[in-house]
């Protein structure tokens, strides 16, 4: 068995074309999408990012605003940024990149974001109206998984999905979303003893733990979807999943690269999200 490539670059492109086709539809109605990306200091990792997102905005016609403010900035000053953003009408969707510098409180900056502007899905109301099955701006990483599983013929409908990973920012919320998606649902972490028999268990593995090529062959299943949320850089430079991609690609069904699959997704869901709100804003 080969295991076919889930390509996430592809049907990235693919739902971009849809929203380029609806944020077209909100422009002739007078509304265009804004968002504001707000970078603190200057993390090499977190300006490649910000730029990623000022493009896909140029991109699809949104109008964004990309605000970088020194790394020595003090809470009280960073909340104000916010708070002047959180009236702005012409601006749908706020999100401050993370990490923060040490000396800021993340959780009261993800708190300060008004929640119907909250296109990250960080803040306390949208995290419980994900967990309770409201209506919510999703977090994009989890939301971008659902959105590959089921663009490939992979509905998560009554498969047994093992999690490994239990963050705040995948683990958790995309077990959340694939029980809504009627998933049987395992969450593996480690303390999660005979993590490899779990694993093998999975018709849907989803990897979210930040260590480089952990998962091999004996931790899949014949034919099961592996999706490998991972970025690990490597001694040599190159970049890896969690997944050792190579190893599993004869034993899994379909596979996630890295780089090309799931980190494609995450902007184009923050993109949908940002729509998503502006057409809240204009009804």
């Amino acid at each position: 068995m080969n295991a076919q490539l889930i390509n996430g670059k592809s049907i990235s492109d693919s739902i971009r074309e849809e929203l380029r086709y609806e944020v077209e539809l909100l422009r002739q109605k007078g509304v265009t999408p804004g968002l504001v990306v707000i970078l603190v200091g200057e993390d090499p990792a977190s300006q490649v990012y910000v730029r990623n997102k000022a493009k896909a905005c140029e991109q699809l016609g949104y109008y964004s605003e990309v605000i970088k403010i020194p790394a020595e900035t003090t809470q009280d000053e960073l909340l104000r940024v916010i708070e002047q953003y959180n009236k702005q009408a012409n601006i749908h969707g706020i999100l401050v990149q993370l990490p923060l510098p040490k000396h800021i409180e993340e959780k009261a900056i993800i708190d300060a974001i008004s929640v119907e502007k909250d296109v990250d899905g960080f803040h306390p109301v949208s995290v419980g109206n994900l967990m309770i099955g409201d209506d919510a701006l999703l977090p994009c990483t989890p939301s971008g998984v659902i959105e590959l599983l089921k663009r490939t013929g992979n509905h998560p409908s009554g498969k047994h999905a093992v999690v490994i990973g239990r963050s705040n920012i995948v683990g958790k919320p995309v077990s959340m979303l694939l029980l809504r998606e009627n998933a049987t649902v395992t969450i593996c972490h480690s303390r999660t003893p005979n993590l490899p028999e779990m694993a093998r268990q999975a018709d849907i593995l989803i990897v979210a733990v930040g260590v480089a090529k952990l998962v091999k062959k004996e931790w899949i299943k014949p034919g099961a979807v592996v999706i490998d949320v991972g970025m690990n850089r490597l001694p040599d430079g190159k970049l890896c999943g969690d997944v050792d991609y190579d190893d599993v690609l004869e034993t899994a069904g379909w596979v996630t690269p890295v780089p090309g699959g799931v980190g494609p997704m995450t902007i184009t869901m923050l993109m949908a999200n940002t729509l998503k709100s502006a057409r809240r804003f204009s009804q």
